[in-house]
């Protein structure tokens, strides 16, 4: 059973948090983030991107950048840019995009049971990338950004979240960079947490929809935390990271679509037979044809859109692995015609988030950047839910989920 709690929360003013919130840290690079800070010295960048409060070029892994990012971050406190709440509290955070709300529960989740396989992974994690995290998280001594879960619907949190998301919010913007917008709502009656903290309890799992690397890095430390403390009980505030939790039904997941730079070899007639073998292959012509259903695809060549449905016997739709297009275009496509081997290393691919519209496909092949494009349809929740319960792995670079968590709006301190 999942185990949660409320916590203190450390946030900015009403009237600040616009110039405090921002992106998360992983969507952008330095230089992007040196951008969207600009002279703003309340930009949350300046804690989970120190490297740019550097007047040159610096390693994001160098020890300076993450004892910078501490002070800075002691720095907004003494400031009064975030400031503690005095009890404990959930939060709702609502995020809109286009004509689609979808409410989350800001919560401490427990380090336990994401050792424990309470708080399931559909991804495998990169070490460099969890001990990143790690060192942000000892030298801030918080969890500064959240992890995404989603839970099982929950008709009795459903009926609580719609009676505060009916109130005057705390935080109420629409983010310059995605144009989306943000709520943020206080939870603090005492009989509302507990039925908060009951319901969760009543859950056999969490998921985790994105924020591998965060969850990760704060199960290490809190775990590392435990085994140093020799007065270790449980209870501290290290046991537990955030995560802000949304019913699974209204998670948004969109494509995440594959750019190539080359045929491996093949003239365009050559690579158009060969997929043949495992695809029925239908030429659709000049305009921009999308994928409108599980295993079809949408391949750009040439100037020319084709439609690829995968032949019968080329995926199992009873293995949560086999199911999935992203592995039949892995295996099929990117593995055996293209020689692709490792969709994370190999820098003949890139990827596109389905927020860009297949547009972008078109684009990056037609300014002969890329030479082709494969669309997928997007991953269902259920299918990432499925992968999880079986303790497999879903292929890489597979999901792309929007909008993102705005960072800054709430902080977790370990101590």
């Amino acid at each position: 059973m999942a185990t949660i709690k409320p916590f203190k929360g450390l946030r900015p003013p009403r009237e600040l948090v616009e110039k405090v919130e921002c992106r998360p840290y992983d969507v952008l690079d330095s230089d992007e983030a040196r951008a969207e800070a600009g002279d703003n010295a309340m930009s949350f960048y300046h804690v989970i991107k120190p490297e740019i409060n550097f007047p040159e070029k610096i390693a994001e892994d160098d020890p300076r950048v993450y004892e910078n990012g501490a002070a800075t971050f002691r720095d907004f406190i003494r400031r009064g840019w975030l400031v503690q709440d005095k009890d404990d509290h959930y939060y709702l955070y609502a995020q809109t995009m286009g004509s689609k709300t979808q409410y989350g529960l800001v919560v401490a989740a427990s380090v336990e049971d994401y050792l424990r396989g309470v708080i399931k992974k559909h991804e495998l994690t990169r070490k460099s990338k969890e001990e990143d995290r790690m060192r942000q998280v000892e030298a801030c001594d918080a969890n500064t950004g959240p992890a995404f879960f989603a839970y099982p619907d929950d008709p009795v949190l459903d009926k609580l979240i719609a009676r505060y998301a009916a109130l005057v919010p705390e935080y109420d913007f629409i983010a310059p960079q995605d144009g989306f917008r943000h709520q943020f709502w206080v939870i603090s009656d005492p009989r509302d947490l507990q039925i908060i903290t009951e319901e969760f309890a009543k859950m056999p799992s969490l998921y985790i929809a994105d924020g591998h690397h965060r969850s990760a890095a704060a199960a290490r430390v809190g775990a590392e935390r435990a085994r140093r403390d020799p007065h270790h009980t449980g209870k501290e505030e290290y046991n537990y990271f955030m995560a802000v939790c949304f019913p699974a039904s209204q998670l948004t997941i969109l494509d995440y679509n594959r750019v190539v730079r080359d045929l491996n070899g093949m003239t365009a007639d050559a690579f158009l037979q060969a997929l043949e073998k495992n695809f029925i292959v239908e030429k659709k012509g000049e305009e921009i044809f999308k994928p409108a259903r599980l295993h079809e695809f949408s391949l750009y060549l040439d100037g020319c859109w084709y439609a690829l449905t995968a032949r019968k016997g080329t995926y199992d739709d009873q293995d949560p692995i086999g199911v999935l297009d992203v592995d039949i275009s892995s295996r099929l496509i990117l593995d055996e015609l293209m020689g692709i081997k490792d969709l994370r290393s190999d820098d003949r691919i890139d990827f596109v988030g389905g927020l860009r519209g297949l547009e972008e496909l078109k684009r990056r092949v037609d300014s002969g950047e890329m030479r082709w494009a494969l669309a997928l349809y997007p991953v269902t929740m259920k299918q990432i839910m499925d992968i999880a319960d079986s303790g497999k792995i879903m292929p890489p670079k597979a999901t792309w989920f929007e909008p993102k968590l705005r960072s800054g709006l709430v902080v977790h301190l370990l101590d």
